[in-house]
Parts: structure tokens; sequence; C-alpha cells
């Protein structure tokens, strides 16, 4: 999707910053949305130093949390509403290092009235380091809570 170029401090074209982040997604991110297409549901984040493990390279835990923020992307863009993780399953397949441009797109495979099932594959440098699935159950929202911001997008 994106020129991976390690090391620049930069954001790919066709990105932008997240329109509703949560105050998870600040403490963990940047994290970006991809706008440059309407149709498809991807985000990335540029590999910091705090995003590193001893190992020196992404932690697991960050990449975990990474795909979950893909995949409910996923849910997003195919529902047109929230929704809460329900299961998560994740494959490591690679590492990404500093300075590293992360990307991750999601794919929905089926939804019901009330769960969506999406699958996402997670890049660094062309190589795909993470496959996550995920099932996520659609929420509305509460009266009252309007104004609220939705943990699934952000």
């Amino acid at each position: 999707m994106s020129e991976m170029k390690r090391g620049a401090d930069t954001v790919p074209a066709g990105y932008g910053t997240l329109s509703t982040p949560s105050d998870y997604s600040e403490l963990v991110g940047p994290i970006y949305d991809f706008v440059g297409d309407e149709d498809v549901a991807a985000r990335g984040f540029r590999v910091a130093q705090k995003h590193i493990n001893r190992a020196g390279i992404v932690h697991g835990g960050m990449l975990m949390s990474f795909a979950d923020l893909v995949l409910s992307r996923g849910v997003r863009k195919a529902s047109a509403g929230p929704g809460v993780t329900v299961r998560m399953t994740t494959e490591f397949l690679g590492p990404a290092h500093l300075g590293d441009w992360v990307e991750g797109e999601a794919r929905v495979s089926r939804a019901t009235k009330t769960l969506v099932f999406v699958d996402a594959e997670i890049r660094a440098n062309g190589h795909i380091i993470l496959t996550a699935s995920g099932v996520f159950r659609r929420i509305r929202r509460r009266r009252g809570m309007q104004n609220a911001r939705e943990t699934a997008d952000g």
C-alpha cells in the first residue's frame, strides 16, 4: 500500500491522524488512519523507542494492540458502527525495528446482526510480520453517551 522507508520520521501519503483517538491509542501511538481510499480499512504507525523490547524489536504486546486497532477499523468501515473485541488470534511471523513504518489492513469476511468476523495483515518493510483474526460484537451507544469516546475506533 505505501512505501516502507526505514528510519524516516515521515508518515506516508494517504495517512492522517485518528479522527477520534482514545487515551490508549494516544499512549501507544501516534496511530494513523489510511484516508487515501474510502474502501480501505488500514492503519499505521512509525516505530519509536517506546515500542522496542529488550531484544531490539517491536514488543509483541504493541503489535497485538495495533492489530486490535486495525481489526476494529475494519469493523467500523464495514458496519458503520463501533464494536468490541470478543476474540482475537495472532500469529507472529517477523520483526519490526526502530524507525520502521508498520501498517495493517483489515478485511471483513462475514457479518451478522451482532457479530463481525475480520482478518488483518500487519506489514513492515513490505513483509508480513503478523496476521490476526478477530470476532467483534457490534455495540450501540446508550442514551446520554452520544459524546463518549468509542473504544473500538481508537
